[in-house]
C-alpha cells in the first residue's frame, strides 16, 4: 500500500471514528438530559379536567417557579420569564379548549403572582410586585393587603407608577385613550387609570438595595405600551435588577405577532425580549390530532412530552389514564414545528410497536 493510500486509509478511520464518536455522544447526552429533566406536573391533561379540580396545580406550579427563580438569581440571570395556564386546576379548573374572557386570565394571574412574593425573598433585593395597571393594583391591595405576609415580602405598585418613580413620567409611553381616562380619574382623586391610586405602595423609601421585578401579565390583552414601559424600566434600574415576567406573552412579540410597520416602537423591544430565560414554561401543543406540552424549568433542557389518553376498566367503571412520553429533549427551545414533528414521530413509534 501507497503512502498516500495508507494516508487517505487513516482519514478515513478517523473520520467514521468521529462520526460514529458524535452520534454517540448525542444519544448519551439526550440519555443524560432525560434523567434530569422534571416531570409534568399532575393533573394538566385536558383528558383528566375530574383529576384537576381536586388538585391545587396553581400551587405546585408556584413552587417549580420559585426554586428555578431563585436557581436563576444565583445563576446572574437578570431577565425571567414564566409562562403556563394560569387556570387549570381547583373547582373551575379551566384548560385551553373551554372559554375563559381576558378578566378570568388576570384575575388568575394576579392571584397566582402575589402568594409566589413571599417564596422568592431574597435579602439582597428589594422586591416589587408590579401590575399591569393602578386599578389592579387597587384590587390587589384590597384582596391580599390585609395578609402581613404578602405586604412584606414586596411593594405593590403598577407599570406606570414603577417607571415615574425609576425614570420619571416623561420617560411613560401611554397607552391610547390613557389620557382621557387619567383626566377623568384626577377627578376622583386618583392618577392613574380610573383607579384610587392612593392605595399603590409609596415608592419614594426604597432602599438602596438590588431589585427584583415580579411583573404580572404585561402587553397579555392589555395595550402593546405596557412591553415598551417594562423594558424601560428594566434599563432605567440600577445595575443587576432581575426582571422577572409572569404571562406577559412575549411570543406574541418575538414572533412578530404585531407588524412592525404599525408598531414600530414595540419591534424596538423584540431584542430585549429574545435576551429572556425560561424558568419555568409550560406550553400546550395541539396539532396533527396531538396533545402534548412544551415544557422547562430551569436550569434544565426543553421537552417535547406528548400525552396519550388510554381507557380504562376498573371494575364496573371505565377510567382514562395518560400516558406521558417525552417526544423530544434539547438544549435549545425547539420550534413549534420540531416540537409537532417530534410528537407525529413517538406516535408512530408507539403504534408500530
Amino acid at each position: 500500500m501507497t503512502n498516500a493510500r495508507r494516508l487517505s486509509f487513516c482519514i478515513g478511520c478517523l473520520y467514521t471514528r468521529a462520526v460514529v464518536a458524535f452520534f454517540s455522544h448525542q444519544l448519551q447526552l439526550r440519555q443524560t438530559l432525560s434523567l434530569y429533566a422534571s416531570k409534568l406536573p399532575k393533573g394538566i391533561s385536558p383528558f383528566e379536567k375530574s383529576v384537576a379540580k381536586g388538585l391545587d396545580i396553581q400551587g405546585e406550579f408556584r413552587k417549580i417557579a420559585a426554586k428555578a427563580i431563585l436557581q436563576a438569581i444565583r445563576d446572574g440571570q437578570t431577565q425571567l420569564e414564566i409562562d403556563f395556564p394560569p387556570l387549570i386546576g381547583g373547582g373551575s379548573s379551566k384548560t385551553a379548549f373551554d372559554d375563559f374572557d381576558n378578566i378570568q386570565e388576570l384575575n388568575a394571574n394576579r392571584d397566582w403572582c402575589v402568594p409566589l412574593a413571599p417564596q422568592i425573598v431574597l435579602p439582597s433585593k428589594q422586591q416589587w410586585l408590579i401590575l399591569p395597571d393602578d386599578k389592579e393594583c387597587e384590587l390587589a391591595q384590597k384582596e391580599w393587603g390585609g395578609g402581613q405576609l404578602f405586604r412584606r415580602s414586596a411593594k405593590f405598585t403598577s407599570i406606570r407608577a414603577a417607571l415615574v418613580q425609576v425614570a420619571g413620567e416623561s420617560q411613560v409611553t401611554k397607552a391610547w385613550g390613557s389620557t382621557i381616562a387619567a383626566t377623568l380619574n384626577k377627578l376622583s382623586g386618583g392618577d392613574g387609570i380610573l383607579a384610587d391610586s392612593s392605595l399603590l405602595d409609596d415608592l419614594s423609601d426604597t432602599v438602596d438595595l438590588e431589585r427584583l421585578y415580579l411583573v404580572c401579565q404585561p402587553g397579555n390583552g392589555g395595550p402593546v405600551e405596557d412591553w415598551i414601559n417594562v423594558e424601560q424600566l428594566h434599563r432605567s434600574s440600577p445595575r443587576n435588577t432581575v426582571t422577572c415576567i409572569v404571562n406577559g406573552a412575549l411570543d406574541k412579540v418575538r414572533d412578530g405577532y404585531y407588524p412592525a410597520l404599525f408598531f414600530p416602537a414595540l419591534a424596538k423591544t423584540v431584542p430585549f425580549y429574545q435576551d429572556f430565560e425560561a424558568v419555568f414554561f409550560l406550553k400546550p401543543i395541539s396539532d396533527k390530532g396531538l396533545y402534548g406540552w412544551l415544557y422547562r424549568v430551569y436550569p434544565e433542557p426543553w421537552q417535547v412530552i406528548l400525552q396519550i389518553p388510554e381507557q380504562q376498566q376498573k371494575g364496573s367503571q371505565s377510567v382514562i389514564s395518560v400516558q406521558e412520553l417525552v417526544a423530544l429533549t434539547s438544549t435549545k427551545r425547539p420550534s413549534y414545528s420540531d416540537a409537532v414533528q417530534a410528537m407525529v414521530a413517538t406516535s408512530k413509534n408507539i403504534l408500530n410497536k
